[in-house]
């Protein structure tokens, strides 16, 4: 099947809405709602499993899955992956640049989720975190995408609190059994009105009964956007591209997979930094083995990806060059492997064991730049040979004792040992502006030991009780840890210059490491309670509250410096352990409201969510803690034509970290619509975005630094105004 698709908006997800007091019995549309929803990804069986099937709970009721329909709505939205994570309540996207969101789940964000990119943990090879992991897969290419929050199976990951994003590419098509060969495939487009935003990626598989080859690909670009009233946000453009090869072969009892890919971002511009992306480009390769065994089911991973990355300013900044520049250059490798098996030790017991490891290397140094006395002569050495190996073992015990109850108990230790090298400055010159002094910070790091041992536990233990048909109810306890990364512990100038270069919050602060800093553990309590009628197709009502207490979490505390005085309204920062707390809840509803022959289906979808994030040491709010948020959205059918409106509701924030100096925000209100008609395999979509062209603040965009660093206005970073889009799919 050949395809082309024009794509969407991320506001316009089918799932979104307020859940309401006035509400009583929202629910879930049935298969044949008109826009699909955020597929739940365990339901409750009507008995206990089966042997040789796991029960269920490695899926928690709290998790959610986008595959098929409902992930090619959400991809729809952009090629920024980190963006369509914001289809499930209580995850929302830090801004960054046009492919490079952060995902925040429940108010942690970036490291502290464990991201999970086609089985690679791949790793930001970046001081401003602009190449996170899910800025190296393009939405075209993206199969299923798993989320779990909170309380996560330690069999879903290790080595952070917030919880696990799980991204697999696409499953190859074989041909049917006794056919020769077949070829199928697709074509999409998409353009957007704000910025000029367009793309394309395409498909294509050819395929025998044993025999897979699979090919993906796309590329897309944007000029700056505007905000509501027609206001330019600068340094928002960007460009990309991405290519994946996967050769797949069944065997006689699983599928073994060789994958390669490619990616390259010439640019890609930052609002809320203080740099740009000039060139991004990462090479990776997957080995993969699925299959059935005689116990129950193996799954064994490898990989390798690197990076090479280049920032410097782009036009909106300045500019570069030989003398206005700033080159920094960062390479990273990421090797590593998993074993996981699924043990099927009884009618109702599965035993699930695994193996895994991440070994990372990081370079990230700044060429001397000529005529520029306060970076010559030398290369400065940010991070100078970094590295993180983590080693991970982990034992779950998942059991039916009834067709009511249901628990999973599982534990896991990752041993994560870190080192770097001496670093230098730019120069070693006294007589230099505050600004520039590096020597007495590189003598003093150089000096002492950087070697790091943590040997860090988790334990999960989730509990399920379905009383009857019409309740589903799940609590759950996690205790997850995660070690500091190598910007955390390594970044070692407390100059202006330097330590402003080492930041990816937004917030144009300065941040120093510490390499005594302590590993951050989180317990985490989670209930969910799931109300629907007996068939599921009617209405539901799902909520979940959480709380979480995290020892050792890594903030920030300011330390002086004669280069940071007035009136310089930014500051210096140095990582730090401090106890807080995290608390709130999400919940979603959806009802079918009405149905009838000659004007079709109508149903209406809701979700709000809240996350409190608290320093118990200092009393200071989190850093870029979401407010309250909510969606309503009404769905319309009849035959082969969508439609779809919605309003997305946000307070305005004050609970900030006033240690960051972080911006409050206004609340705001967002209208949206979309349309859709199938014909045979040729879809069309039209829609827009922000209609009433509404001005407003990303609450967790950080600040425009742009606008900043070009008039000293302080300001946060507006998000994008009306925006028109169209669509087509063509099939083959």
């Amino acid at each position: 099947m050949i395809r082309l698709r024009f794509m969407g908006s991320t506001a316009l997800l089918s799932l979104s809405a307020v859940l309401g007091a006035s509400l009583p019995a929202l629910a879930a549309p049935a298969d044949t709602a008109p826009l699909p929803e955020v597929v739940v990804t365990a339901d409750r069986p009507a008995a206990p499993a089966p042997a040789g099937r796991a029960t269920g709970l490695a899926s928690p009721l709290g998790a959610f899955t986008l595959t098929g329909t409902p992930l090619a709505e959400a991809s729809a939205a952009s090629p920024d992956t980190g963006a369509m994570m914001t289809a499930i309540p209580g995850v929302q996207a830090a801004a960054g640049g046009g492919v490079s969101s952060l995902p925040v789940m429940r108010g942690l964000a970036d490291d502290r989720i464990n991201v999970l990119t086609m089985g690679m943990a791949i790793t930001s090879a970046c001081a401003n975190h602009m190449n996170p992991p899910l800025s190296y897969v393009d939405p075209s290419a993206i199969g299923s995408v798993e989320v779990l929050s909170g309380v996560t199976p330690v069999s879903k990951g290790g080595d952070s609190i917030a919880g696990s994003i799980i991204v697999e590419r696409k499953a190859p098509q074989f041909a049917a059994p006794g056919a020769a060969f077949t070829v199928h495939g697709s074509v999409s487009a998409f353009y957007r009105s704000n910025g000029d935003g367009m793309g394309t990626s395409a498909t294509l598989s050819l395929a025998t009964p044993e025999w897979a080859l699979d090919y993906s690909g796309s590329a897309s670009q944007a000029r700056n956007y505007r905000a509501g009233g027609d206001v330019m946000v600068r340094s928002t453009e960007y460009a990309t591209q991405n290519h994946l090869l996967t050769l797949s072969k069944k065997t006689a009892d699983g599928l073994f997979s060789i994958s390669g890919g490619f990616q390259h971002i010439p640019y890609q511009g930052f609002v809320n930094q203080r740099m740009d992306m000039t060139d991004n480009r990462g090479v990776f390769g997957t080995l993969r083995y699925q299959g059935d065994t005689s116990w129950g089911r193996i799954d064994a991973r490898a990989y390798w990806h690197h990076t090479d990355h280049v920032m410097n300013f782009l036009a909106d900044k300045g500019g570069s060059t030989p003398t206005t520049g700033m080159p920094m250059d960062t390479r990273g490798n990421d090797l590593g492997w998993s074993v996981k098996g699924d043990v099927d030790w009884s009618k109702e017991d599965v035993i699930r064991i695994g193996n895994e490891l991440q070994a990372t290397t990081l370079d990230d140094w700044w060429p001397p730049v000529t005529g520029k006395a306060g970076m010559c002569c030398n290369t400065f050495e940010n991070i100078h040979d970094g590295r993180r190996i983590r080693l991970g073992t982990f034992v779950e015990w998942e059991h039916v004792w009834s067709k009511e109850w249901k628990t999973l108990f599982g534990v896991r230790n990752d041993t994560v040992w870190m080192d770097t090298g001496d670093v230098q400055g730019y120069n070693t010159r006294t007589d230099m502006p505050a600004m520039f002094l590096y020597p007495l910070d590189a003598a003093a790091f150089n000096a002492r030991s950087h070697a790091k041992t943590d040997v860090n536990f988790d334990l999960t233990a989730l509990a399920r009780w379905t009383p009857n048909e019409r309740l589903d109810t799940e609590f759950g306890y996690a205790r997850k840890t995660r070690s500091p990364n190598l910007y955390e512990r390594y970044a070692w100038s407390s100059s202006r210059m330097a330590a402003s270069m080492t930041t990816w919050f937004g917030d144009a602060n300065g941040y120093v490491g510490d390499i005594d800093l302590k590993p951050e553990v989180a317990h985490t309590l989670s209930a969910t309670f799931k109300l629907h009628d007996a068939a599921r197709e009617a209405w539901s009502l799902e909520v979940t509250p959480y709380y979480s207490y995290v020892e050792n979490y890594i903030d920030a505390d300011r330390i002086t410096s004669t280069s940071w005085s007035a009136p310089n309204p930014f500051v210096l920062l140095k990582f730090a352990n401090h106890d807080a707390e995290l608390w709130g809840f999400d919940a979603k509803a959806a009802a079918k409201i009405w149905s009838s022959e000659t004007w079709g289906r109508f149903d209406l979808t809701g979700r709000l969510s809240y996350t409190h994030g608290r320093n118990l040491d200092t009393g200071d709010g989190l850093y870029r803690v979401m407010p309250l948020e909510g969606r309503i959205g009404l769905d319309h059918c009849l035959g082969a034509w969508t439609n779809h409106v919605d309003v997305q509701m946000v307070a305005e924030k004050t609970d900030v970290s006033e240690t960051r100096r972080e911006l409050t925000t206004a609340g705001y209100a967002l209208l949206n619509w979309r349309s859709g008609y199938q014909w045979n395999n040729v879809r069309l979509d039209v829609g827009v975005d922000n209609i009433l062209d509404q001005s407003y603040v990303l609450p967790l965009g950080g600040v425009d630094f742009t606008t900043f660093k070009t008039t000293g206005v302080l300001q946060g970073v507006a998000g994008p105004g009306r925006t028109f889009w169209a669509g087509a799919t063509v099939k083959f």
